[in-house]
């Protein structure tokens, strides 16, 4: 599993993720393994992925065939990723059978993003959503939220900081989150509302 957090404070978003893959009892780390940024970049937008390894490889290939993508609001992130999960399907050949008794098939996929237009979730079932202060996904997630809670109201504490912040935390306590992390910032644009 992973650890992803989007955090956006006075003007600026920041992205950030671990660098850990686990496999089995087995954990790949950076130090060991080339290429564990789990975030890509589309577009504007960073998009930080938490799942199956062959997610990102999925994703980076799909968005690098659509460069134009919108990501920018909940709507055209919604239809972005319908259009996503019908290429995991029959090009990526994902197994989407979870649970039967489920109203959605599950991509297996959770995702954050950052793009000028503000900070946004997408989860495994294509729930979007756009985030005002902060928010994370994986395994390490109910650690990173606590940390980022604590640390957002600190007085000058940026969103940059407080990602790392929060990647740190989780890296400390949750098993399937380590170190290094990759973090990305950018500036929000004036008025970034849906």
């Amino acid at each position: 599993m992973s650890t992803i957090v989007v955090v956006a404070k006075d003007g600026y978003a920041a992205i950030a993720a671990d660098t850990l893959t686990t496999w089995g009892s087995s954990k790949e780390g950076a130090e060991y393994f080339l290429g564990q940024d789990k975030i890509i970049q589309v577009g504007a937008s960073y998009v930080a992925i938490s799942g199956p390894t062959s997610a990102k490889f999925a994703l980076k290939r799909y968005f690098h065939s659509k460069p134009d993508t919108d990501l920018t609001n909940t709507d055209a992130i919604f239809q972005a990723w319908l259009g996503l999960h019908s290429a995991l399907k029959k090009e990526f050949f994902l197994n989407p059978r979870e649970h039967e008794s489920e109203a959605f098939e599950s991509s297996g996929i959770d995702v954050l993003i950052a793009n000028p237009a503000g900070i946004f979730g997408v989860s495994a079932h294509r729930a979007v959503q756009q985030f005002s202060k902060f928010y994370a996904y994986g395994s390490g997630s109910p650690i990173a939220m606590g940390a980022m809670y604590a640390a957002y109201s600190q007085a000058g504490s940026s969103a940059e900081e407080i990602a790392k912040r929060a990647i740190e935390a989780a890296a400390e306590f949750d098993l399937d989150t380590g170190m290094p992390l990759v973090c990305y910032t950018l500036r929000l644009m004036p008025d970034r509302s849906d």
